[in-house]
């Protein structure tokens, strides 16, 4: 029993030591951010020719946005013999009938269109941009999800940075046209704004690695030939192809200042899907690319170590999982062993990673209000809520990234979009794309937060209340999660 009680003190301490190590990396992007904030946002000289740039919309069964994407990409304030668009269409419904009837008035006016259709989705998305590099004729590559709506100015804006012959990709700030729709769609904005402002910006202002987002960006054609083109086999393309061509010696520009307004999955199972994706994409990626990080003999120690936790960085959910289940196991060991005080003591310190990451987030919410505090009202709400909701997402994208780690192959699923604004009297609940059945999984996070209902109640029993912070959360974000999950689904199969 002694061993059994000192391995699970083991794991537990390991899971909070990964979490504290990655909070300090978050802290010292806060630096590096606020030191970029001070420098105000830098000024690009024109171009002295504008470029011609081929820009990419691929696309999956997206009748919902795909018109408002083709005309605000057609609203590009950019020369048109300079402008080429494809459009990578591996749709199998309606959406290539309305693809082809909203192209042809452009194309009646001269624009280069061109409409591409594979015969099958291999590689999905990563197999959709590699057929369109070998027809693209621009010296630039833009690529764009179907949820989003970018400015008629952006490429005019990023295509600057690219005055610098070894500048490889830019990445704009993706912005939420739907934010305040849902407290779900809030949740992720403010989640999303964190990484967009302190991580991208910290890191690029270190001049560590950062990665293109996927969408919203700009590549140098022959950039990415040079780093292999785009392969299909891990979820995460855009980070995949983001290593390999800085580890070429490209470098990436990220501006905060280029705005590309988008979509948030509003559906739980969406979000899933979305995350899911992400999670077990950067887990592969971590897999086929960490090793050639570590051995790289170009790169400073600080490059390497950001990018072993930035690669590594899903990996904080198996982290979240084990000292969430072990906290309840911590109780009874706390209580039955006296002489384990001192452990506990000493592992007091992590309490730390909550002040971190609340610098951490309160650095990106701060910059979005003109008064502080109206920020820091938003901010008091949001945070805890947010720190919430990520635990109760916590085993499903756990199970995500074992997946990735372990190298199991699952297909490139696309996260359903609903052509939804901050209008709330719109309805997502019609989507033909939606998950209409409920998983184990559901069921398991759901039973996790009566677990950690049963914590608190262990915890008032032994009159040990350091846990029950942490407690409360868990209990809201798997109850959460899971109810939301079966609610959503319910709405769904109501119009069935």
């Amino acid at each position: 029993m002694k061993g059994l009680e000192i391995g699970l003190l083991v794991l537990y301490g390991l899971g909070l030591l990964f979490i504290l190590s990655y909070s300090v990396i978050q802290i010292y992007l806060v630096i590096k951010y606020n030191k970029r904030k001070k420098l105000g946002p830098k000024e690009w000289s024109p171009m002295h020719e504008l470029p011609k740039v081929t820009v990419q919309l691929p696309l999956y069964n997206e009748l919902y946005v795909v018109e408002r994407l083709i005309e605000s990409i057609l609203k590009f304030d950019y020369p048109k013999e300079l402008l080429e668009v494809q459009i990578l269409d591996d749709s199998t419904d309606e959406t290539t009938q309305i693809v082809a009837g909203s192209i042809a008035p452009y194309l009646a006016q001269g624009f280069q269109i061109e409409h591409i259709r594979r015969e099958d989705r291999s590689g999905f998305k990563a197999g959709a941009l590699a057929v369109g590099m070998q027809k693209a004729h621009g010296e630039f590559i833009a690529i764009f999800d179907a949820d989003f709506l970018p400015h008629p100015d952006f490429l005019q804006k990023m295509i600057l940075p690219f005055r610098d012959k070894k500048v490889g990709c830019v990445q704009s700030k993706w912005q939420h046209i739907n934010a305040d729709f849902s407290l779900l769609t809030k949740l992720q904005a403010f989640g999303l704004d964190a990484h967009f402002s302190v991580e991208q910006g910290g890191r690029n202002e270190a001049g560590h690695f950062i990665n293109f987002n996927g969408t919203a960006g700009v590549w140098r054609k022959t950039t990415i030939e040079d780093a292999g083109g785009w392969q299909s086999d891990t979820l995460t393309e855009d980070l995949d192809l983001s290593y390999r061509a800085q580890l070429k010696g490209w470098q990436f520009v990220y501006r905060e200042d280029v705005g590309a307004p988008a979509e948030l999955p509003a559906e739980m199972n969406a979000l899933k899907t979305q995350q899911f994706r992400w999670t077990k994409g950067a887990a592969e990626c971590a897999r086929k690319n960490l090793g050639k990080v570590l051995v790289a003999k170009n790169l400073s120690l600080g490059t390497k170590l950001n990018a072993i936790f930035h690669l590594m960085n899903s990996a904080i959910f198996i982290s979240i999982v084990l000292i969430s289940v072990l906290s309840v196991p911590m109780l009874f060991i706390k209580q039955a062993n006296e002489s384990y005080a001192w452990i506990f003591k000493v592992g007091s310190i992590f309490i730390l990673t909550l002040p971190i990451l609340g610098t951490f987030y309160w650095t990106s919410i701060i910059n979005q209000y003109a008064k502080k505090t109206i920020a820091f009202k938003h901010f008091m709400v949001l945070f805890p809520l947010f720190l919430s909701v990520s635990m109760g997402l916590s085993l499903h994208n756990a199970l995500a990234v074992i997946e990735g780690y372990i190298g199991k192959k699952t297909p490139f699923i696309r996260t359903p979009k609903f052509n939804l604004t901050n209008n709330k009297n719109q309805s997502w609940r019609a989507n033909v794309y939606l998950t209409r059945s409920i998983g184990l999984l559901t069921v398991i996070e759901l039973a996790l937060a009566i677990y950690f209902l049963a914590a608190i109640y262990v915890g008032f029993r032994f009159e040990d209340y350091g846990l029950l912070p942490f407690h409360l959360l868990l209990v809201f974000g798997f109850g959460f999660v899971s109810l939301k999950s079966i609610i959503h689904l319910f709405k769904i199969n109501q119009l069935a």
